[in-house]
């Protein structure tokens, strides 16, 4: 069983810098993508950043050039520097793993979360 948990959420002031970081536990072997997400309050989850796990990562163009996803030093690690922050980063966000399973079906394995507030 894989377990991952969020930390570093808070609040932030516009224009500032926060850093999340997600750790998975559990048997994981091989290479596998980690990512964030987040969803506001009345919005839809939104994919903001991916981590292929072979020196690929892919933004969603509403954090690219203000966020850089970043892998640990342990490989079960995944960090997310955010800078530049604007009101509309306020969220919850959510880290996740997905692994290849029966069939090479992908199965995505979520944190609980933490909060990310922008606020003056």
């Amino acid at each position: 069983q894989v377990q991952l948990e969020e930390s570093g959420g808070g609040v932030a002031q516009p224009g500032g810098s926060l850093r999340l970081s997600c750790v998975a536990s559990g048997t994981i072997g091989g290479i596998y993508p980690m990512s964030w997400h987040r969803q506001a309050p009345g919005k839809r989850s939104e994919l903001i950043a991916t981590d292929t796990g072979d020196g690929r990562s892919f933004y969603a163009d509403s954090v690219k050039g203000r966020f850089t996803i970043s892998r640990g030093s342990a490989e079960n690690t995944v960090n997310l520097h955010m800078s530049h922050l604007e009101f509309e980063d306020t969220a919850i966000y959510y880290c996740s793993l997905r692994v290849l399973g029966v069939g090479n079906a992908p199965y995505d394995y979520w944190g609980q979360g933490t909060q990310v507030t922008v606020s003056s």
